[in-house]
């Protein structure tokens, strides 16, 4: 069965996973404070608030009182998830009873921004040096038209018309998960490569993130810092022109690299150059579900299999390809049919019946999006079915033993194989069995042995 990518929800779950030490860097950021207040639970931005002004450690026992017995699922989620961000910190006393206390850096922060409220990461450029910006219709529209770019290459690089390379930092992110090569061959799509096409817009743009800072290592980039520009960036004025001179070198870096994607547009002055943050990177510091575009749907499909795709973009067009046969492509129209053969081809690039129903839906055009089910059930039913049938034989790798001489030691190797959970099958008549290829080894070992 094809592995399903696994992204994170939000840039906490990235914070979250960093060693201690450098999560208390972060909190020396109001920035990054507000952003983790902001990304808690309601039942744990509660606490967090309950205890801003609380020095001393209170009893986990105490907090279970806070709230009643049929919400302690609840509670459990909360306090797990503020232990995890080391909003919380544990403490144990003479006798082992586990109190809770706030971490320092935090509370101080979260307590001057209460009573300051607080200050933007930078002033923005005045009006009066840049002259003319793109307006908000503008900005959105460059966003989308990097992020497709980006999608593109990712399909197949001779597809983009305009001469973009990524740098090389991107390309190694990309490299990372979702695109694979091998000597002399040009980059292909992984699995994850394909499942990865079929996400919504703001599910890819935390693969990438997510990718993007677990290589900053490499890149000898520290990822503490990283993840703090990046939360910083989403605080910054939709539209607003910022000056580059304000960035570090590991910043500037970045910068660069975001605009590739679209999360920023750079613009040179006659004497100062600046970025300005677009829609994408403002989003960066909320969840998933807080930041789903409400975008308009584009597909249509029928009860026969056939659809209808309403889109003048060649991105469309590629990964509607991914899954159905497109038969011809108007202006605005791209029209095709689902078959049990395209299907196959996606089922074979790691590509999950949940996946293909998903984007049909999410994408439906609004004449049918409405409707109960925007995909009609007998395509969605035979789409679950074709993925079922070639699903019907499972192929394991294996290692055929016979010619035994004798019973006995038969026997013992079928008991040896069984105990250790790799006899796959066994033919007490004939004296042959068959086991997982990964145990070869141990069990050719054991025959020597036996011998």
């Amino acid at each position: 069965m094809p592995q399903v990518m696994v992204v994170a929800r939000n840039f906490m779950d990235m914070v979250a996973a960093l060693p201690a030490a450098k999560l208390d860097m972060l909190y020396d950021s109001a920035f990054i404070c507000e952003a983790v207040l902001r990304s808690l639970p309601p039942l744990a931005k509660k606490y967090a608030l309950q205890m801003l002004y609380v020095s001393a450690p209170v009893a986990a026992a105490a907090m279970e009182e806070w709230v009643l017995d049929e919400y302690a699922a609840k509670h459990r989620v909360a306090i797990d998830r503020l232990l995890q961000l080391r909003v919380f910190v544990e403490v144990r006393d003479r006798r082992k009873e586990v109190s809770y206390k706030m971490n320092q850096k935090f509370q101080g922060n979260m307590q001057k921004y209460l009573v300051d409220g607080g200050s933007l990461p930078r002033e923005p450029i005045p009006s009066s040096v840049t002259a003319r910006l793109p307006t908000l219709a503008e900005l959105e529209s460059f966003a989308l038209e990097q992020w497709e770019c980006f999608l593109l290459q990712l399909i197949n690089s001779s597809q983009v018309e305009r001469g973009t390379s990524f740098s090389s930092s991107m390309m190694r992110t990309f490299q990372r998960g979702l695109l694979s090569s091998r000597d002399g061959e040009a980059p292909r799509l992984t699995e994850n490569g394909f499942q990865f096409l079929l996400m919504e817009t703001n599910a890819q743009l935390w693969y990438i993130m997510r990718e993007y800072i677990s290589s900053a290592e490499e890149r000898g980039v520290d990822p503490t810092e990283l993840i703090s520009f990046l939360l910083e960036l989403s605080f910054h004025t939709l539209g607003e022109a910022y000056s580059l001179n304000t960035l570090t070198d590991v910043q500037r870096n970045a910068i660069r690299d975001l605009a590739e994607l679209g999360l920023v547009k750079l613009q040179q002055g006659r004497k100062d150059s600046w970025f300005i943050p677009t829609k994408l990177a403002t989003n960066l510091s909320a969840s998933l579900s807080d930041s789903s575009s409400n975008k308009e749907g584009f597909v249509v499909v029928e009860t026969n299999f056939r659809m209808y795709a309403y889109s003048t973009s060649r991105l469309h067009c590629e990964i509607l390809r991914l899954f159905s046969r497109v038969e011809y492509q108007l202006p605005n129209l791209i029209v095709g049919s689902i078959t049990k053969e395209s299907l196959y081809g996606a089922f074979e690039n790691g590509i999950t019946a949940e996946q293909i129903i998903s984007f049909l839906q999410q994408n439906a055009h609004p004449r049918v999006a409405d409707k109960i089910p925007a995909v009609p059930e007998n395509v969605t039913d035979q789409i679950r079915l074709w993925e079922t049938d070639r699903n019907r034989v499972d192929m394991t790798l294996s290692h055929l033993y016979e010619d035994f001489p004798s019973k006995d030691m038969f026997d013992q190797c079928c008991d040896y194989a069984r105990d250790h959970g790799c006899l796959l099958w066994e033919d007490a008549k004939k004296m042959r069995l068959i086991v997982r290829v990964e145990f070869h080894s141990e069990m050719r070992e054991f025959l020597r042995r036996l011998r």
